[in-house]
């Protein structure tokens, strides 16, 4: 699929070459980016708190939202603490650089997104996650006491498999275990409400760390990480905490105020993923799971099919230009009823 440049934001529907397509990629779960009442209420915190924030905030002129926003969100998610930066990128660094030092193995999944990957350390890339997770079971046997370090996804987005980690507690009982997950396309979707995978995984045995991009199913420039209090004090105490600016405050206010719109649009979701996967359940061609808005289709050839109905699906190569094209399709919650029928319709067609 050609390359296509557009010079206004994205939503359910983009234009290209004059013509209008449903767009079924990218990764605003929620829809929350293109929501109308998110946006009026986003409108007046940027006039209470401007375009953006670039103190530090270690500043002695503070915000309240900062703290306000990590304290709710925690409670939310289940986690004792929480720490928000700029983006899921910086926070899925600091929270790597928090905690590798001190390990004296480091397992990393396959999937692992490179931003909670440790500089010269890569994922297990020969394996899948399964073969990895036994692999870990497996080493942790032969071990002694070690401190272990484990990272990775709370699910695969390319590959739309969610993830468990139920299994780690096992280590930890013998191990001193510290568990790192992104939950970056975990946030909107899977896991607590729209609070990602924290209390899935929350074990007394086990120091966890969830990180990710807030900017994808919540649609806010922002990423966080939570854990134990004593853990997230050492994030915010380190030049990396300090030293960044912090995320947009207009945008954290405005998801404080209008929790209800993000819940509806689950709601939504849950019941348009679950619609879609019910009326393509004897297609071959489609894998995924129902719980997560983005399905695989194998037949590359559908791509261009797709378009000349007048649909836009998600298909580039990952994780380098030179590897194959993945093809998906995202579904969110800015799509109605007959989008949903209406791509079934093509995809019943070309199925046959």
């Amino acid at each position: 699929m050609k390359n296509h440049y557009l010079d206004t934001g994205i939503g359910r529907m983009i234009e290209i070459e004059g013509r209008d397509h449903l767009y079924f990629s990218g990764t605003s779960y929620l829809g929350i980016v293109q929501n109308n009442d998110f946006l009026d209420i986003l409108a007046d915190r940027l006039f209470d708190f401007g375009s953006n924030h670039g103190q530090s905030r270690l500043n002695n002129i503070r915000l309240l939202i900062f703290d306000e926003f990590e304290e709710a969100f925690a409670a939310s998610a289940g986690a004792p603490a929480a720490a928000v930066f700029s983006s899921g990128y910086l926070a899925g660094i600091a929270a790597w650089k928090s905690c590798h030092k001190n390990a004296d193995v480091i397992w990393i999944a396959p999937d692992a997104h490179s931003a909670i990957v440790p500089d010269d350390l890569s994922p297990s890339t020969q394996l899948n996650f399964t073969q990895w997770k036994n692999s870990c079971l497996e080493q942790s046997e032969e071990l002694s006491h070690r401190k272990i370090l484990l990272i990775g996804n709370a699910l695969d987005p390319f590959l739309c498999e969610i993830h468990d980690y139920n299994w780690v507690k096992s280590i930890a009982k013998k191990h001193e275990v510290t568990l790192l997950i992104d939950d970056s396309h975990a946030f909107g979707t899977i896991g607590k409400s729209i609070y990602g995978t924290y209390e899935n995984w929350d074990d007394p045995n086990i120091n966890l760390l969830v990180t990710g991009s807030l900017g994808k199913g919540l649609g806010l420039p922002a990423g966080i990480i939570l854990g134990n209090e004593i853990h997230i004090d050492s994030i915010k105490s380190t030049p990396l905490f300090g030293g960044a600016s912090p995320g947009s405050p207009a945008h954290l206010s405005a998801f404080l105020d209008m929790e209800h719109i993000y819940l509806e649009a689950k709601n939504w979701l849950e019941d348009a993923c679950g619609i879609f996967a019910q009326e393509t359940a004897d297609v071959t061609q489609i894998s995924g799971s129902r719980v997560f808005p983005a399905f695989v289709y194998s037949d590359s050839s559908w791509v261009k099919e797709f378009e000349k109905a007048g649909i836009i699906t998600s298909s580039f190569p990952y994780p380098t230009a030179e590897s194959p094209s993945v093809n998906r399709i995202v579904i969110s919650a800015f799509h109605e009823l007959g989008d949903i029928m209406y791509l079934n319709q093509i995809i019943q067609g070309l199925a046959k």
